[in-house]
């Protein structure tokens, strides 16, 4: 995983140690002289949660140097609106006020090689400029811990390079002092050692950076660590910290550049988690990428997911697309817990296997139309995850992990997805509401999965997205036979309330040998409502779904069972509706015609 994080970014131009990228959202204006003239705001202005401009290469201290020489110190150039301008909503905290002296006396220092910097550092440290500059931020609304940096005139410090030298050395005094003061008695490696990812000799670093973009899945604003080892339990041969698992200092800002990047860019937030994924070669459209169909708006998915599989697996057998031959994916799923980056999941293989893997996705999930006749619509992954609860707050990070793996790796749909979504199916039943197209889909896709997982294929030409009156299992009958029985208390008697479905639906679906033969008998006095030839259809259907059951009538069914069972419910229900509709628009144009 790690090796495959460090090969992302050598796609790129590769990291350089005390540097990141980091988004800004205000900027204190100031002239050459460094006269304070106004705060502006960066970043897209229109945008609601405006996260500010990114400067690709920012001044950063790593965790270490940040606690080297045991002095409180802030960042250089890019600091919150606390620390810069001591906009807090407690002003006189001690730590902040350390933290400000020393942006300061850093922009000083920096003076040597940009004199504009000192400049702007003498005349900030007037109390009234200072106040003048809160009172500013305020009127616009900024947050103390917003990020803020400084423009002189039209140019940004941050985009020139004049302090990048003077900045290295700075540094190099705190990594010289953090050496001068270890501990001789600790074990820590005074030679060189094996990358724990490159495999070259290298000297560790004894922290691992902060992986950021984490803290609204459990992880912390500062960032959290990937390879950490704070406590003794998880330490080996007396080493202490990321010596237990040696990397280099550029190992670990490639990796640490990578996952902000990915997460930044490509994260998507799945209950409390983040996914990331990535290719080998190369960054893919959306139109090409697999994994962005599984989540993409309804208008996207309108494209027909399937389709675009079809045409791509076809383009890369011709030969017609020779730049994703031979690629391959790479999926990570990750949450923060404690100050640690948590590896929920990880999954790599050949690209052409994922398309296959997500076109199957969609055709296990394919399923008709509740109302219009034809297919419902591609279901993004939350629909699906969301036909499992009430709430989507109630999804568990574990349960999200396993459907995206299954959606990924094409593996069996767990039994606890399948007891959810007939738990939630018999409520709308009930309930008298529109039933969720995904949870069909999924309870559809369950029955396909195993069935391959054993080899068969019968199930594959059994159960597909529109109803099969020679389906081979009584249940779904069982469920064909109390729509039509609905339906027919519909035609009869109309809108009565509390119908069939509502009363017996529930037994009928666990033990349909109680309720099915008593309900079919009840149904004469319905068909005696009925005037024309009506009856006689109705009459002629329930027979027929009878001679199917035969004599296999279930004294009970199990959840496998009871899932046939709302399928064949499901699917009679929408073919008697898509019939109903076609019949309906015949009339209207022999009307038309008359």
């Amino acid at each position: 995983m790690l090796e495959a994080l460090i090969n992302y970014v050598d796609r790129g131009e590769p990291p350089e140690s005390g540097y990141k990228p980091k988004d800004v959202r205000w900027a204190i204006c100031c002239n050459e002289q460094g006269e304070f003239l106004e705060v502006i705001e960066l970043g897209d202005v229109s945008q609601k949660t405006n996260r500010g401009q990114e400067f690709t290469k920012c001044p950063d201290f790593s965790f270490s140097e940040m606690k080297a020489q045991g002095i409180t110190k802030s960042h250089f150039l890019v600091e919150t609106a606390e620390v810069v301008t001591l906009h807090s909503k407690n002003p006189e905290d001690r730590k902040t006020h350390e933290k400000h002296s020393y942006f300061f006396s850093m922009l000083k220092e920096a003076g040597m090689v940009m004199p504009e910097l000192q400049a702007i550092a003498a005349k900030m440290a007037n109390h009234d400029v200072l106040a003048g500059i809160r009172e500013k931020l305020a009127e616009l609304k900024a947050k103390p811990t917003d990020k803020v940096t400084l423009r002189i005139g039209s140019k940004f410090p941050l985009e020139s390079s004049l302090w990048h030298s003077w900045w290295q050395e700075w540094r190099s005094t705190l990594i010289t002092a953090k050496s001068a003061t270890k501990d001789k008695n600790k074990s820590e490696p005074t030679n060189t050692v094996r990358c724990f990812i490159t495999g070259e000799l290298i000297e560790p670093v004894r922290v691992s950076p902060k992986i950021s973009g984490l803290s609204d899945v459990g992880g912390m604003s500062a960032g959290d660590s990937l390879c950490s080892f704070k406590q003794e339990s998880f330490c080996s041969y007396g080493f202490e910290q990321a010596y237990n698992a040696a990397v280099s200092e550029s190992a670990t800002n490639a990796y640490r550049a990578a996952l902000d990047e990915l997460i930044k860019k490509h994260g998507r937030r799945l209950a409390g988690a983040k996914v990331i994924h990535w290719f080998k070669k190369k960054d893919l459209p959306k139109d090409d990428d697999p994994l962005a169909w599984l989540v993409e708006s309804e208008e996207q998915q309108n494209r027909n997911a399937q389709q675009l599989a079809k045409e791509l697996l076809t383009a890369i057998k011709t030969g017609k697309r020779p730049d994703l031959t031979d690629n391959f994916f790479y999926a990570l799923t990750l949450s923060g817990a404690s100050g640690r980056v948590m590896i929920r999941d990880w999954m790599e293989g050949q690209f052409e296997e994922l398309v296959t893997n997500i076109m199957n996705w969609f055709d296990d999930f394919a399923i008709a139309h509740r109302a219009s006749g034809g297919l419902a619509p591609n279901p993004k992954f939350m629909a699906v995850l969301g036909a499992t609860v009430q709430e989507l707050d109630n999804l568990n990070g574990p349960f999200v992990t396993k459907m995206w793996r299954t959606a990924v790796k094409n593996e069996l749909i767990p039994e606890y997805a399948l007891a959810q979504v007939l738990s939630r199916f018999k409520v709308d039943i009930i309930e008298d509401t529109p039933v969720n197209h995904a949870a069909m889909g999924l309870m559809k896709a369950y029955h396909l999965r195993k069935e391959r997982k054993k080899g068969g294929e019968t199930m594959v030409d059994d159960l597909k997205p529109y109803l099969n009156e020679a389906h081979p299992h009584s249940a779904y009958h069982c469920g064909r036979l109390m729509a039509v029985l609905a339906d027919l208390q519909r035609a009869a008697m109309g809108d009565v309330g509390a119908g069939v479905v509502q009363r017996y639906f529930a037994a009928a679906s666990s033990t349909p040998a109680l309720v099915l033969g008593r309900l079919t008998r009840n149904s004469q006095a319905h068909l005696n409502k009925l005037t024309g030839g009506r009856a006689y259809r109705y009459e002629e259907k329930i027979a027929a779904i009878w001679g199917r059951i035969k004599d296999s009538l279930p004294k009970t069914l199990t959840l496998e069972e009871q899932s046939l069972f709302a399928l064949g419910y499901y699917q009679q229900m929408a073919d008697m509706r898509k019939k109903t509709s076609e019949n309906t628009n015949k009339e209207k144009e022999e009307g038309k015609n008359e």
